[in-house]
């Protein structure tokens, strides 16, 4: 494969055979959103229903499910697991007048739209798109075709994203790997799980994030919260918990530069069960059991990389507690639409500073990991002791209070922690706590607690509101 230049970003493939068409396919399929618009161009013959038949039947994860060409009935929709696909074919419309016939205004909202013939819709395409043009190649075998895939707008850096990976999976001996995208969390990342002779991996998809506007003293929400911006923390702090016999998924390769790690599958059996979810009361005495045990030891802010290469955790200062609080009235009251004066404003910072003054003005400090609840725990029934808890999402890890983490597990936001389990798991980290260190303060370690779990619940209240307000 290689790129070609353009206004907008356009690749060139050359594949020999049906292998290589499906694993062209299943590139496309990692980067497919809701409401993406999929354009597949070429002769007759050329593919183009063969293509987007595999691109559904793989998006259904059903390999036997019916996908007639879409000829004579224009279109056809397709309720899939993550959304619904509309797939048409535009070759007996005589003009694009006849477009509206068709009902794309009724598709289902956030439906993915497969369009063959887009020629006949000239002037009426979506300037977002990616365009999949698929050519003939007889005299390099009966199977080959060339493949241009452009992206029209803001696809051009999801089709530039396409080649990225697909280079590095091929340069990691992971290329021959089958892949299945797998559910993320509510963040940029994507994440899809390797199948590689039999053995499982996950290929983290961690594009850079940009830094953000200026919002407090010419910083970026990110840089004042100390969010990670690339890979490079999380490489950082899955050296460091494995070096300490914690469970942080392998690293098996890695472009640090693209943000693309492959790691460790730790599987997908959970510290919950029922639904609604319901703690699994040993598991969370193993997770919280952990916490005690990381919490004891003392551990340095800079943390290797590679040769030659480090990271420093940043502390979690008194700017970026305030920052995450304040999400709630950027956010979540105008969900509520409540408006509230600059005075109060000011005087819920001031209450904020007072309440985290003595959290954030001491001397104990710990690595705080920051998403420490069910969504990021993993249950490993194989291994011993505190390895049993499987950690992920530590990317945005800081130093900072101890009593964070554990506030970020007992008063999970997604989880109903009972309040007789809560204090149980709170005294038997205070019980572990004492026992390695009979310097513990116990009632300055309830204080934060109490305190930290408020500013994190604020903090959850305003990015949910956020999620839904912003990012839909």
């Amino acid at each position: 494969m290689f790129p070609t230049s353009s206004a907008d970003y356009s690749f060139t493939a050359t594949i020999a055979d049906e292998a290589a068409t499906y694993s062209l396919m299943t590139d496309v399929a990692a980067i497919i959103e809701p409401g993406d618009v999929i354009t597949l161009s070429g002769d007759l013959g050329a593919g183009k229903t063969t293509f987007a038949r595999a691109l559904i039947r793989y998006l259904a994860g059903d390999d036997t499910i019916e996908v007639p060409s879409p000829t004579f009935t224009l279109t056809q929709t397709y309720t899939l697991p993550r959304f619904a696909v509309v797939h048409a074919d535009l070759y007996r419309l005589a003009g694009s007048a006849e477009l509206t016939e068709l009902g794309f205004d009724d598709a289902p909202e956030d439906a993915v739209t497969l369009i063959e013939w887009p020629d006949r819709a000239a002037g009426h395409l979506p300037p977002d798109r990616l365009d999949i043009a698929l050519t003939l190649e007889p005299q390099n075998g009966p199977n080959a075709r060339t493949v241009r895939i452009t992206g029209y707008g803001t696809f051009a850096p999801k089709a530039e994203r396409i080649l990225m990976i697909r280079r590095f999976l091929d340069r990691s001996d992971f290329g021959r790997a089958e892949r299945r995208r797998i559910q993320g969390d509510a963040s940029t990342r994507s994440y899809e799980r390797l199948n590689r002779d039999g053995a499982t991996y996950v290929l983290m998809n961690s594009p850079k994030r940009p830094d953000g506007p200026p919002v407090l003293g010419g910083k970026s929400y990110s840089a004042i919260a100390h969010l990670a911006e690339s890979v490079t923390p999380f490489v950082a702090m899955a050296l460091a918990l494995r070096a300490r016999g914690f469970s942080a998924p392998a690293i098996f390769a890695a472009d640090r530069e693209a943000g693309l790690l492959v790691i460790e599958d730790l599987g997908d059996e959970l510290m919950v069960k029922d639904d609604p979810p319901a703690p699994i009361e040993s598991r969370y005495e193993m997770a919280t059991d952990l916490l005690a045990e990381l919490h004891q030891e003392t551990l340095q802010d800079v943390l290797p990389v590679e040769p030659g290469v480090t990271y420093r955790l940043p502390r979690y200062d008194m700017d970026a507690f305030l920052i995450e609080a304040e999400l709630l009235l950027e956010w979540f009251l105008p969900k509520l639409e409540v408006r509230i004066s600059g005075a109060k404003r000011d005087a819920y910072r001031a209450l904020w500073r007072a309440a985290l003054l003595p959290i954030t003005g001491g001397s104990a400090q710990t690595w705080v990991l920051r998403d420490f609840h069910s969504p990021n725990l993993l249950w490993l029934p194989e291994r011993e002791g505190t390895a049993r808890i499987g950690l992920l999402d530590f990317q945005d890890a800081v130093m900072g209070p101890a009593a964070y983490d554990v506030a970020s597990l007992l008063q999970d936001a997604r989880v109903d922690v009972p309040e007789m389990m809560e204090i149980g798991l709170l005294s038997r980290y205070t019980r572990a706590r004492r026992s390695a260190d009979a310097a513990f303060d116990a009632p300055a370690f309830a204080r934060a607690y109490a305190t930290l779990a408020a500013q994190r619940a604020s903090k959850i209240l305003g990015i949910f509101a956020r999620l839904e307000r912003r990012d839909h």
